[in-house]
């Protein structure tokens, strides 16, 4: 009992922790209907600030929290400012992925500033325990329950006594009656995210200190944990936040003292994913409420496509086919094998382009399409003895088939729960994998998966790889091709100007969701299979959730919904970094800043949208 007792006060402490985050995001998302995933960098940001305020200016606890709440108050003002505010006119859609980018661009700063390796930010509270009941309270724990507590209660007298609170709840409620009531709501935009960015440093200083260490992939986490508290308790609801962070800590928590540690994160996903099944709206809201329109199919900005025609795709074509037949001194290895990558990411945003572009569902969970082809091909070529080419045709089967029932439950969201699920099911895949035993190889991955291999001769040189690759990219281009004409792609498309429209029309909307994504896990599937018999080596980290962000960052740069533009789009971010090796270690952060700079300036992409 002690130890359950233990576990229960580990995972309050760790509740208030994310209360702090998930409150954050529930005031951003009360006035800008906006889910913020640069919070989590905001509250990486803190937490360096504090190792540098204790490590360098030797400051007390008191002048270090001070001094991060400031720091991050002014950073959440400035991502406000800068990033989020010239896109005010924009389709909902823009803001978000803007702040995936901002995101990413933060992190890699911060990365690039203080290294990747971890540190350790000490606590200066005293060593001391409180036995209770057979288990024990420190004075650590008692701290962060006191800013929790504390925090909620100046939060409420913040919003409930004073103009500038009642300003913000005008807001909340309706943001164009606040504007024409003489509320300046960029005024009070800049103070939510200001409030926000404080608690969300403070929470990384205190997480630090609990845990004793802190790292620049810390935010990713933290932002994916502040989102599901807040899902679990209601997006935009301040007290359901809080009440969900409480219940996300504890369940976390126990399962970590039922199963282990490795299994705390499937519990806080798996959770989000029933919340968002059973009672979208939040365990602690009122009557289920749906976005009034989509979030995902308002983002295909007016744009007149490039149109190329197919003759030179032949041409180009060809030309790619003969490039490994040109002297080595020009075509050498390390150049195919980089073009070779970009064919199979090519892949992968083409899959995307069909799910987002064409049927008007953006995905966060990309990522995951690839793990599963990977995986399955692999373990029916070492396992089960299948020949290379029928493992690979089989996985994409598979992928798709899996792709779509995993997603099923969720083809009843609207808006920003869209991608919040899709998000979540792709963490969830990758810790199935990592929890998944000998069937999976756990932690220590798939090794030895066999080469491709065509007609019983196995495929090692790298132009026979490289020609298969193409080969496979340029037959699924042409049969996407002919698909998105035909009247499945015109369905997908009328699903994505307007389902409402499109329902009335008969159409069954969860039926054309269900084949968009069986389409679209087919064509990623074949991908990540053939990159697991390239690689030989797959395990769950192989394909992260910068996999999913990349993605995104590739449909948007070649066109939102276009072919051809998701090739150039995977060209281009795999093979130019590739080629300038000089800037490998500044490669994410060239993506935030492409995918920054597309949103605000070129939304429409290079070869526009269709």
């Amino acid at each position: 009992m002690g130890s359950w007792f233990d576990y229960t006060i580990n995972g309050l402490i760790v509740g208030n922790i994310y209360a702090l985050l998930a409150v954050g995001l529930a005031l951003i998302f009360g006035v800008s209907h906006l889910i913020n995933f640069a919070h989590g960098s905001v509250y990486s940001v803190g937490a360096f600030l504090g190792w540098v305020a204790v490590t360098y200016a030797h400051t007390p606890l008191a002048a270090t929290l001070a001094i991060v709440a400031i720091g991050c108050a002014l950073l959440g003002a400035a991502i406000e400012r800068l990033a989020l505010r010239p896109l005010q006119n924009a389709p909902r859609i823009a803001p978000l992925l803007a702040t995936i980018g901002v995101s990413i661009v933060i992190d890699q700063c911060v990365q690039l500033g203080f290294g990747a390796d971890p540190r350790a930010l000490p606590n200066p509270l005293p060593d001391w325990r409180l036995s209770i009941g057979g288990g024990s309270i420190g004075a650590l724990d008692l701290l962060i329950a006191g800013v929790g507590i504390g925090t909620a209660a100046v939060l409420f007298g913040f919003l409930r006594f004073t103009r500038l609170g009642w300003a913000v709840r005008a807001t909340a409620q309706d943001r164009d009656a606040a504007r024409q009531m003489g509320v300046d709501v960029d005024v009070v935009n800049s103070t939510v995210f200001a409030i926000a960015g404080a608690l969300g440093g403070v929470a990384g200083v205190l997480v630090g200190m609990y845990y004793n260490s802190i790292d620049p992939s810390m935010s990713y986490q933290a932002t994916l944990k502040g989102v599901v508290a807040q899902v679990i308790g209601g997006v935009g609801n301040v007290p359901g936040a809080i009440a969900g962070s409480l219940l996300l800590g504890v369940i976390e928590s126990w399962g970590v003292g039922l199963l282990g540690s490795s299994y705390r994160n499937l519990f806080a996903y798996v959770l989000l994913i029933v919340v968002l099944v059973w009672r979208p709206n939040g365990l602690f809201s009122r009557a289920a409420s749906r976005a009034p329109e989509p979030l995902t199919g308002t983002f295909i900005a007016p744009s007149r496509p490039v149109v190329i025609r197919a003759r030179w795709w032949v041409v180009a074509f060809v030309v790619a086919a003969l490039l490994p037949l040109a002297p080595g001194a020009i075509v050498g290895d390390y150049l195919l094998r980089t073009l070779t990558n970009a064919w199979l990411y090519g892949l992968l945003a083409l899959s995307l382009t069909v799910v987002a572009g064409t049927a008007g569902q953006v995905s966060l969970g990309q990522a995951a399409l690839l793990t599963i082809g990977a995986y399955a091909s692999s373990l029916l070529a070492l396992d089960a003895g299948w020949p290379v080419v029928a493992a690979i045709l089989v996985a994409s089967l598979v992928t798709g088939v899996i792709g779509a029932l995993l997603v099923w439950p969720a083809f009843r969201l609207r808006g920003h729960y869209v991608s919040i699920a899709t998000l979540g099911i792709g963490e969830i895949v990758a810790l199935v994998v990592l929890n998944g035993g000998n069937f999976t190889r756990g932690p220590i991955g798939v090794a030895g998966i066999p080469p491709l291999s065509l007609g019983g001769y196995d495929v090692l040189d790298v132009r026979g790889q490289y020609w298969i690759s193409l080969a496979v990219l340029g037959v699924l281009s042409l049969t996407l091709w002919r698909l998105l004409g035909s009247h499945l792609g015109r369905t997908w498309r009328a699903m994505r100007d307007d389902d409402v429209a499109a329902r009335a029309q008969g159409i069954a909307l969860d039926r054309y969701k269900g084949l968009a994504f069986g389409v679209a896990g087919a064509v990623a599937g074949m991908g990540g299979a053939i990159m697991a018999h390239v690689f030989s080596y797959i395990n769950h980290e192989t394909f992260t959730s910068q996999v999913s962000v990349l993605a995104i960052t590739m449909v948007i740069l070649g066109g939102l919904g276009n072919l051809a533009g998701a090739v150039l789009g995977a060209l281009v971010l795999i093979g130019l970094p590739e080629w300038f090796r000089a800037l490998a270690d500044y490669r994410m952060l060239i993506y935030g800043l492409a995918l920054l700079l597309l949103i605000r300036f070129r939304p429409q992409g290079l070869l526009g949208t269709r």
